[in-house]
């Protein structure tokens, strides 16, 4: 079974008192004490980001690892991978994201973790990286269609809810064309897909949720609050 858990928003960085979504995602693996990894190659590896992932982790039933392209502590970056049961990738910057993940082939490694059961999660680039394509921000002067792993058929949003131009712009490259059809989700909100199907939506947030989004219409989709 592969899954896949991306998140519009929320998480351990953007909301460090409500970890609703990221227990759900150590939750999906059987195992009792997972290995967790964090990349946080979007922000560059900020250190504070990758700070505030041991923070929140080291308090969960897992064991919480990161790995760095920007100071590396292995060379065997692909044997490394394949020994974690979650990779967990932070948000920033998805173009920077899919060209050093290129350019480092850590992308190869992470689609072969993921055919052999490691668990895909991520949060706004974290969780655009998956898909075909989507809208980002990354280029620095407004939102713009971008093409990414293609692991889950379709387009993404992230932020649907949490930023005012992504919705109307989603939408717009939807309708002309420019990108295929897919799914958005509000901050707070976990798209969990099970080999490449969606399987559940999930919240952190009792009004968030997540959505279809086709040339003719958006479709609010049915989601779970997890807090009940």
């Amino acid at each position: 079974m592969r899954q896949i858990i991306a998140l519009g928003g929320g998480g351990f960085s953007m909301e460090p008192e409500n970890l609703l979504l990221d227990r759900y995602i150590l939750k999906q693996c059987k195992k009792r004490k997972p290995k967790i990894c964090f990349i946080g190659t979007a922000s560059g590896d900020a250190e504070g980001y990758i700070e505030q992932f041991y923070k929140s982790f080291r308090l969960e039933s897992c064991e919480p690892t990161h790995l760095s392209l920007f100071k590396p502590h292995t060379r065997n970056i692909k044997e490394f991978i394949m020994k974690q049961d979650i990779i967990y990738v932070g948000g920033g910057n998805t173009k920077n994201l899919m060209v050093l993940w290129r350019d480092w082939e850590l992308d190869v490694a992470i689609r072969q973790a993921y055919d052999q059961g490691t668990i895909l999660a991520g949060l706004s680039a974290g969780s655009l990286c998956w898909f075909e394509e989507g809208v980002t921000d990354s280029y620095g002067s407004g939102l713009e269609p971008i093409s990414c792993m293609g692991i889950l058929r379709g387009s993404h949003c992230p932020h649907y809810d949490g930023e005012e131009a992504r919705r109307p712009a989603y939408q717009a490259l939807i309708q002309e064309g420019i990108i295929v059809s897919g799914y958005a989700a509000d901050d707070g909100v976990g798209l969990h897909f099970i080999d490449e199907e969606l399987h559940s939506i999930v919240s952190s947030r009792p009004k968030a949720h997540g959505y279809r989004v086709d040339k003719e219409k958006e479709t609010q989709l049915s989601t779970k609050y997890l807090g009940l």
